[in-house]
C-alpha cells in the first residue's frame, strides 16, 4: 500500500507543479494537499498504522500524534503541514477567496519538503 500511495502523491506533486507554473494556484493547492495526504498514508503504511477507510482527520491525527509526537519520527515543524494544506484546499475550492502565487508557491515548498523526507524514509 505505502507504494501505491506514494505513487499517486508523487503524479498529484507532478500536478500541483504544473497547476503553478500555468498560474492555476487554486488548483495547485487542491493537488497539494492531496499530495501531501497521500504521501503521509504512505508514511503511516511504512509504519504499520492503516485504516480501512481514508478519513482526512485520522489520517491528520495518526500522522501528528503517532509518528511526529510520540515515535518522533518525522520533525515537529511536519505537525501542521497537512492541516495547513487542507485548510488552503477547502479555501480555494470552496469560497470566493483566491490562493495567491505567493501562497501557492510556500506550499509547493513545503510539499516538497514533506514528499522528500517520506521518500528517503520509505527507500530505506
Amino acid at each position: 500500500m505505502k507504494t501505491e500511495f506514494l505513487n499517486k502523491a508523487t503524479e498529484n506533486l507532478t500536478a500541483a507543479r504544473i497547476c503553478f507554473d500555468r498560474g492555476l494556484f487554486n488548483a495547485c493547492a487542491n493537488r497539494a494537499y492531496y499530495t501531501a495526504l497521500q504521501a503521509v498514508i504512505a508514511a503511516l503504511d511504512l509504519h504499520g498504522i492503516r485504516r480501512d477507510r481514508i478519513d482526512h482527520g485520522q489520517v491528520q491525527a495518526d500522522f501528528s500524534g503517532e509518528l511526529i509526537r510520540r515515535r518522533k519520527t518525522y520533525p515537529a515543524k511536519f505537525k501542521s503541514y497537512l492541516s495547513d494544506m487542507q485548510f488552503l484546499r477547502d479555501k480555494a475550492d470552496y469560497t470566493d477567496k483566491n490562493i495567491t502565487m505567493k501562497i501557492a508557491g510556500r506550499m509547493l515548498g513545503k510539499l516538497e519538503e514533506l514528499v522528500g523526507f517520506i521518500e528517503k524514509e520509505i527507500g530505506k
